[in-house]
């Protein structure tokens, strides 16, 4: 069974945990256990959205309360609280429920309609590459820098060399034919550092360096274009690669222009796409690609498909690097609107580079919230002591190291020393790591530990911050202690207890009646020839099978034959018919021609367990429910305070 939290029709939206003053009274005590008026009004008018708060409202409503306060409690007395299979599951109901509250929201709203805003624009550009390793040494990291320096003092002298420099100097290995262009894109489809680039550098202009995850940049802005949308089209495509020999590539040629001439006397394009395109993937559908925008497709089939100018029409043949295509253009699709990609650019901000400005400023939030100071002198320690074996996953740290317990930074008062930072690194060396300079691991590990002892300690804070947070997560504690239980006293028991079900479906088996039913045999005919000698067949004692295998001799639809005990309700042609045993005359109902067969009248009579196992369970279960809170209201002390209670409005 799959679990809902929250359940139960009170499910019962969370209990804010409210600090109780001398103004707030006690409406509600269980086993000396006091509810205020604010927490109980709180419950109550998330579940009663109603303007006018009858005396009637409260009252059932307390009662469903109580019943829930006493079969939590009872699950806690069971501990069922400590248990290791619930602490898994509602810590892993938590990491969900407190992601929301672990971002910076402005920040991220801020990245989505910069996105937005963005992505109503297609920008053309071309960049010169020094490429950087992973995990950089200062060394590295200055080299490159310095060459991509030099680069660029070159281009500002002459800014129409950079196709020559990117040719001769970029470290993109595409730059030696394509002079670094990187036709047109949109937003995230580079990573975001290089996009931020590119979108603030006017055309014509220089921009850079640049740093991104694979080096330094120089960008040049080619063009602007206003976005174009999406496509979607069908294609034929003959195969032919520029390293094929000449007549290979002639044949394809005349090949493509042959289904071209086709295509235009008015033979169907999808049938020819299935017959000679050689795309398979695409073939079987007449051709059809999904939908694609710019950046999507090879440039030559990308303008193509782009330049047809309607819908239904096609285009003449076009080479692209993979061969011959005839592209037919099914649908053009308009930018959306903000509303409309709200969502989606959401989402692929959160697994984009750019979701790190969110997360940087959250922590710099945190960071002025808690009054983080650090020493980051103390952690030349750890300079010297990462040697070879920390990559080998064999390093073991000095004495000197290990006796260490200086303040790296503090957070809220809390202290983060040197001990803590070993324990970090320790628990990251692997072996078969990558070698990078000891310095380079220290402060990237530094800046790790503070980050996620940062985003831990503000995760621990928001019970305390955010006090819808803590009715979330009293809600859902409550909801699977709840489920749990009643699973255990209720469900999976009725379920389970046969001999018990059994006593219970004997001492209540009236409760569960069939209504007068109908033995009948429906037989459906094709005409009303056929419909008589059916009637002659019923009466001169032929069974169903015997009168549809003789009718149906020469076809199989002269007669169909259905049959049954029913209710009345469950076969409506039974109340067009005598409701007694005998034949009935051929009815036209709905349009088909029937006679109407009734075998025998059965009374009403009480349902046998094995028909009506589903009813009869959930009734046991109603009637565990039920001994179960009597049980618990027996053993339990509660009292309503009613004036405090009918004082809510």
């Amino acid at each position: 069974m799959k679990k809902s939290i929250p359940i139960l029709a009170l499910a019962l939206q969370a209990v804010v945990v409210l600090a109780q003053d001398q103004n707030d009274p006690t409406v509600l005590t269980i086993d000396e256990k006091e509810i205020s008026k604010a927490e109980f009004e709180t419950i109550f008018k998330k579940n009663n959205r109603d303007s006018v708060i009858t005396k009637e409202d409260l009252d059932e409503y307390v009662e469903l309360f109580i019943n829930f306060k006493l079969k939590v409690s009872e699950a806690e007395e069971m501990g069922m609280d400590t248990m290791p299979q619930f602490e898994r599951e509602l810590r892993g109901y938590r990491e969900q429920l407190a992601r929301p509250y672990l971002v910076d929201k402005s920040t991220t709203d801020s990245l989505v309609t910069e996105a937005y805003e963005r992505s109503q624009e297609e920008v053309r550009a071309s960049h010169i590459l020094i490429k950087l390793p992973a995990d950089p040494s200062p060394q590295d990291t200055i080299a490159a820098y310095n060459k991509i320096i030099e680069i660029k003092k070159l281009v500002e002298a002459n800014p129409d060399r950079f196709e020559q420099l990117a040719s001769m100097r970029s470290e993109d290995p595409s730059a030696k034919t394509n002079g670094g262009d990187l036709g047109y894109f949109s937003v995230l489809q580079m990573v975001y550092p290089f996009e931020s680039c590119v979108y603030n550098t006017e055309v014509g202009k220089i921009g850079g360096p640049v740093r991104t995850q694979y080096g330094y940049h120089l960008v040049k802005v080619v063009d602007r274009r206003d976005a174009r949308g999406q496509v979607r089209v069908a294609h034929v495509m003959i195969r032919v690669e520029e390293s094929d020999p000449i007549e290979v590539k002639e044949s394809a040629k005349k090949r493509v222009d042959e289904l071209y001439a086709k295509i235009e006397a008015g033979e169907d394009f999808a049938t020819i796409a299935k017959k000679y395109s050689d795309d398979r993937s695409s073939a079987g559908k007449g051709g059809e690609l999904p939908a694609f925008g710019t950046g999507k497709m090879v440039g030559e089939f990308e303008d193509a498909a782009f330049s047809i100018p309607f819908e239904g029409e096609v285009s003449e043949p076009v080479l692209s690097p993979y061969g011959w295509h005839i592209i037919k253009l099914i649908e053009r699709i308009d930018p959306p609107t903000y509303e409309e990609a709200e969502k989606d650019l959401r989402n692929r901000i959160s697994k984009d580079s750019r979701s790190f400005v969110s997360r940087d400023s959250f922590i710099e939030k945190r960071k002025e919230e808690y009054h983080f100071s650090e020493d980051r002198s103390r952690l030349k320690l750890f300079y010297n002591e990462i040697d070879s074996t920390y990559f080998q996953g064999t390093w073991e740290p000095s004495a000197k190291a290990q006796k260490a317990n200086g303040v790296l930074f503090t957070l809220d008062s809390k202290e983060y020393t040197q001990a803590d930072f070993l324990n970090f690194l320790k628990k990251q060396m692997r072996p078969n790591r990558k070698v990078v300079d000891s310095q380079v691991l220290v402060n990237d590990g530094y800046t790790n530990f503070v980050n996620k002892e940062i985003m831990a300690y503000e995760d621990s804070q928001l019970e305390k911050k955010y006090p819808e947070f803590r009715a979330l997560m009293s809600e859902y504690r409550d909801g699977i202690l709840l489920f749990d239980l009643t699973d255990q006293k209720v469900w999976s028991r009725a379920v389970k207890d046969s001999a018990g079900l059994a006593e219970y479906y004997a001492a209540h088996r009236n409760d569960f009646m069939w209504d007068v039913r109908a033995d009948y045999v429906l037989y459906k005919v094709e005409d009303a020839k056929t419909g008589k000698a059916v009637q002659k067949m019923i009466k001169k004692g032929k069974s169903a099978e015997e009168i549809r295998t003789e009718l149906n001799d020469e076809s199989a639809l002269k007669v169909t034959v259905e049959s049954g005990l029913k209710e009345k309700k469950d076969v409506p042609v039974l109340s067009e018919v005598t409701w007694e045993t005998g034949v009935s005359d051929v009815i036209d109902f709905e349009g088909q021609l029937v006679v109407v067969q009734i075998k025998e009248i059965r009374d009403a009579e009480p349902k046998e367990l094995d028909e009506a196992r589903g009813l009869i369970t959930a009734a046991y279960q109603n009637e565990l429910e039920k001994e179960w809170v009597e049980s618990l209201r027996s053993t339990h002390s509660y009292e309503v305070d009613e004036e405090v209670l009918y004082s809510i409005k």
